[in-house]
């Protein structure tokens, strides 16, 4: 049975449900979106984590492994492919 949403009010004074304890508002999330880079391929929650964890470049990404990546609350595997591309486009990797 899924958890039932509760209304929450942002910081700025946005509406929005949540069933989860993410606090990340959508509304905030559709405006602090990059228009370009690597984040803006990723969902908000994928890029909110990276995001918390001080990861916004492909320089800083590439001093993780995936199986860290993949540990942040918010990123997937699907996450995953979208990395590894931006990383190779730009001639790195992810630590070994």
């Amino acid at each position: 049975m899924p958890a039932e949403k509760t209304l929450r009010v942002c910081e700025k004074g946005h509406t929005y449900y949540k069933s989860s304890d993410c606090a990340s508002c959508p509304t905030c999330d559709k405006e602090n979106k990059p228009k370009s880079g690597f984040l803006s391929k990723l969902s908000s929650p994928a890029r909110n984590a990276l995001v918390h964890e001080g990861i916004d470049t492909l320089e800083e990404l590439s001093k993780y492994t995936e199986k860290e990546i993949l540990k942040l609350h918010g990123v997937g595997p699907a996450s995953l492919p979208i990395l590894r591309n931006s990383l190779a486009e730009a001639g790195l990797t992810f630590k070994d």
